[in-house]
């Protein structure tokens, strides 16, 4: 697994000293003991992790905004971690929070970070349509990430309304997601999203094309969004 990280970190401009291999090779470790309980991945041989869960993660960083301060940054979704963990083992300085709706997950993460130690990272149980009204999440982070939970124009409703103005949503994606981006354009509009870019990303190992679509927010998202936990998905803007 080192030498899988190590040479698919380089890729994307990073390199991981050898705390930050021991901090992925911990996490790999709760993570398959926790994954005999907890549904947390199918995705569970060593190798396999490194490249689909870890550097998938870290493919992220080429995306990320730069400041003179260290960013906060939101994983909306972030299931067993990803990309948030490994952003912030691999980027030390970041502020990072992971949002997640299932308990049995936030125990799994804060397990996580308490092992691992992680300093400036904290879990929060809690759909993204209820962190999107509450004062203490609502536009207060640079960037707000998450893979692919949802389509775009749903994304953009859990998203945009955690991220200040002038801050990013950045969702990585699959195949080319053309389609979905066109059918966001009015979400977008709404929410206060600009589309900046759509980013294609090749991971070192991974067979198949993935993508990063890049939204600058422009304007303050109207109060009414999110809405009530379950609409942005049941009837998409």
């Amino acid at each position: 697994m080192d030498t899988l990280l190590t040479a698919g970190a380089s890729h994307f401009g990073l390199t991981l000293s050898e705390a930050q291999l021991h901090a992925f090779e911990n996490y790999y470790r709760e993570l398959a003991a926790w994954n005999e309980n907890i549904n947390l991945t199918r995705i569970i041989e060593p190798d396999d992790v490194a490249i689909k869960h870890f550097l998938d993660s870290l493919s992220i960083v080429p995306a990320l905004p730069q400041r003179n301060k260290p960013l906060s940054i939101i994983d909306v979704g972030s299931g067993a971690g990803f990309p948030g963990i490994p952003l912030r083992i691999a980027i030390p300085e970041v502020k990072v929070t992971l949002l997640e709706s299932t308990a049995k997950k936030t125990n799994f993460l804060q397990h996580v970070v308490n092992t691992l130690e992680l300093e400036s990272v904290r879990v929060i149980t809690a759909r993204a349509e209820e962190a999107g009204q509450q004062p203490e999440h609502r536009e207060r982070y640079d960037v707000a990430v998450a893979r692919a939970v949802s389509r775009l124009s749903v994304l953009a409703e859990y998203m945009l309304p955690l991220v200040k103005v002038g801050g990013y949503v950045i969702a990585q994606k699959g195949q080319n997601p053309a389609e979905e981006i066109e059918a966001a354009r009015s979400a977008l509009r709404i929410l206060g999203g600009q589309l900046i870019k759509v980013q294609p990303v090749a991971v070192p190992g991974l067979d198949g094309e993935r993508h990063l679509v890049i939204i600058k927010k422009t304007k303050p998202t109207p109060k009414l969004y999110p809405r009530q936990p379950g609409l942005p998905n049941k009837e998409s803007l």
